[in-house]
């Protein structure tokens, strides 16, 4: 058996050697049974047969239905009747087909299937469809023919992403503006992508792009896999969205919700063709006691064909730069890791693991980079799985990074349960730094999850209630400067523990004031709290700039010095009574004094000879500091006996204050 580099990594994972390889083999044996020795991404090609298309003979479409025993065509090109002219014709292995003339379809016209099974019959959109469309006033679902004469025309098809660093921005397109109501793709693409530009960050992460027929579930359940929401706009609109930020040198990633779908049957693939089995597992297995939705089935070939023909279509056609997929812990275990603490390996690799969805996470992963090379895959697990960011031909799942979803939590849990003057260094470092060696983490101080409504910001967390009445800049109020001076410190120091990448949520960079509450019947469909008021950022008389100015100047540092690039995070120094860290990445020295109340003044950081020049500092005036630290001074190490002792950084460290400094001989060098 062949040893992988996954096993050599880590010696505890020894006696799960077997499981692994066993993993690994069923997943080898699912893709040569898929592929026929062929290439995944030969095989991940459902959307372009399946589904409407206009080929030179007329229109064809094909849905996959094997339950069903009859299915009509029906739209507003024959008054929504199904009669016998527009029956489906089945084919082999449940598959339907129905060809229609040129001139019986229109670009724009909405149509639908008329499905019908044993015992039954109903309306439903094509699991296939490429766009869907919600009446206004009905709020009913069609698909809709799309086919303009003059398709989206690429500018940059010839894209790659700057590898490293990962600076992602977390949006959501309906919520980017300032106005309360839905906005597009095309607002997104005129306000924000030079928002995000000008912010340094060089990757967005788009949230709610597949097709959700509720607004308020922040498109995690999604109905039409392969349309884009047409509540944001066209997929043209998409396109030129994705392609503009690629002209600035951005990547677009995309949230993937292969976890689980809504249960809907006319919007989404409930009981698609009669039958609760032809996506999904039956029974109890097939529903998600937490999310009110269907679990896919990752062992039937169908399915795989399905999902896997999804992620090929939105690298393919749209030219998204990969996924950040949604609910992994979800679908690696039977309960879905509710509840559980994982807590040793056995966890991982006992009879509770859908190995079905290890085999699919694999095939995912190999298709992702056989499609685009350069491309990205992000998992949002919280149970810690082994191997889960790591290569598969080592042994892995194949992901590149995974969520550090455990550094938010210790956030909120240290802000709400200690005091400021109980914060300990140790345990901070620890758990900004704490990962597997072998893969790389991104981490985040707070992301949607922590703005949405029944949770709070970390700004809010800090400051709360005189958010609203001592924001201006002739309104001095302590608690105030102390939420200020830890929103900067808390961003720094996760950022520059990172384990190769960094994620901020739009809008919290600069603290906005308010928590995401979609339109719902509890707030009287109400979009005041689904927007991002851009307005308050940039107000000079406001303090919220202070903090935008200091994202900007932090997001710049790291992306143009690569600093995340550097794997190694040491720690220098570590003084709890103090509540004074700091930490080396390279040449890059980091230095955070936590104490609420305590300035020091020549504080001594042990360190090797050399000098240092100050890169950052959260005390400057630009980002409501006051001033204290000359940022125009060398700072040299000091011996503490003769020249072959110990030497020491003095430094002057305000209370609640951090910088970054650089060893000054690697500054003129470069």
């Amino acid at each position: 058996m062949k040893k992988l580099k996954l096993i050599e990594n880590d010696k505890w994972l020894q006696p799960w050697a077997e499981v692994i390889a066993r993993r690994h083999k069923a997943a080898a044996e699912k893709k040569e049974r898929l592929t026929h020795n062929k290439s995944l991404a030969d095989f991940a090609t459902g959307y372009l047969y399946f589904g409407l298309h206009k080929t030179p003979d007329g229109w064809v479409i094909r849905e996959w239905a094997p339950y069903a025993t009859m299915i009509y065509l029906i739209g507003t090109f024959n008054d929504w009747k199904a009669d016998e002219s527009h029956t489906f014709i089945p084919l082999a292995h449940g598959v339907w087909e129905i060809t229609l003339p040129h001139d019986k379809l229109r670009h724009g016209d909405q149509y639908a299937l008329m499905m019908h099974w044993p015992g039954g019959s109903g309306k439903r959109i094509p699991a296939w469809s490429t766009r869907t469309v919600q009446d206004e006033k009905t709020y009913i679902f069609n698909a809709q023919v799309w086919a303009p004469d003059n398709h989206y025309q690429w500018k940059n098809a010839g894209f790659r992403r700057e590898e490293e660093p990962l600076l992602i921005y977390e949006a959501h397109v309906g919520m980017a503006g300032e106005e309360e109501r839905v906005h597009t793709y095309a607002e997104f693409r005129e306000q924000m992508l030079p928002r995000i530009k000008a912010n340094g960050y060089n990757t967005i992460q788009l949230m709610a792009i597949p097709e959700h027929p509720y607004y308020g579930s922040f498109g995690y359940h999604v109905s039409s896999f392969f349309a884009p929401s047409s509540r944001f706009g066209t997929p043209d609109e998409l396109k030129q969205l994705i392609d503009e930020a690629h002209g600035m040198g951005i990547s677009v990633i995309m949230d993937l919700v292969h976890s689980h779908a809504v249960r809907n049957e006319v919007e989404g693939l409930g009981k698609y063709d009669g039958s609760r089995y032809q996506f999904f597992h039956d029974g109890g297995r097939g529903e998600h006691p937490a999310w009110d939705s269907y679990c896919f089935n990752y062992n039937k070939n169908e399915v795989l064909h399905f999902l896997l023909s999804n992620i090929k279509y939105w690298l393919d056609i749209f030219k998204f730069d990969g996924f950040r997929f949604d609910g992994v812990t979800s679908m690696l275990y039977f309960d879905h890791g509710l509840g559980k603490a994982f807590t040793n390996y056995s966890d991982y690799f006992d009879a509770n693991c859908d190995e079905e969805a290890v085999t699919y996470f694999m095939l995912a992963n190999q298709l992702i980079k056989e499609v685009n090379p350069h491309s990205i895959s992000i998992a949002e697990d919280m149970s810690g799985m082994p191997g889960l960011a790591f290569s598969v031909a080592d042994g892995g799942m194949g992901f590149d990074y995974r969520l550090s979803m455990g550094v938010p939590d210790y956030w909120i849990k240290i802000i709400k349960e200690k005091k400021d003057d109980e914060w300990h260094m140790g345990d901070l470092f620890y758990q900004l730094t704490s990962k597997r060696m072998d893969e790389k983490v991104v981490s985040y101080a707070e992301s949607h999850d922590q703005a949405l409504v029944g949770d709070k910001t970390i700004i809010f967390r800090l400051i709360d209630k005189e958010m609203y009445f001592s924001m201006r800049k002739d309104q001095p109020n302590l608690t105030v400067d102390r939420g200020i001076a830890l929103h900067k410190m808390i961003r720094l120091v996760t950022l520059s523990c990172a384990g190769g990448a960094y994620l901020n949520f739009m809008g919290n960079e600069f603290g906005h004031p308010e928590w995401i509450d979609f339109p719902r019947e509890g707030n009287n469909w109400s979009y005041r709290h689904a927007r991002r008021i851009w307005s308050i950022a940039t107000d000079p008389e406001l303090k919220f700039h202070w903090l935008l100015d200091f994202d900007h100047d932090m997001i710049s540092l790291f992306r143009e010095k690569r600093i995340l690039g550097i794997p190694s995070v040491d720690l220098v120094w570590e003084k709890n009574d103090d509540q004074v860290l700091a930490f080396h990445r390279g040449p890059w020295l980091f230095v955070f004094n936590f104490n609420p109340v305590h300035s020091f003044t020549d504080y001594g950081i042990p360190l090797g000879a050399g000098k240092y020049h100050i890169a950052l500092s959260s005390d400057n005036g630009r980002y409501g500091g006051q001033d204290r630290i000359d940022e125009t001074l060398t700072y040299y190490t000091l011996p503490e006996g003769d020249r072959e002792s110990q030497h020491y950084l003095p430094l002057y460290l305000p209370a609640r204050t951090a910088m970054v400094l650089l060893r000054e001989e690697i500054r003129k060098r470069k």
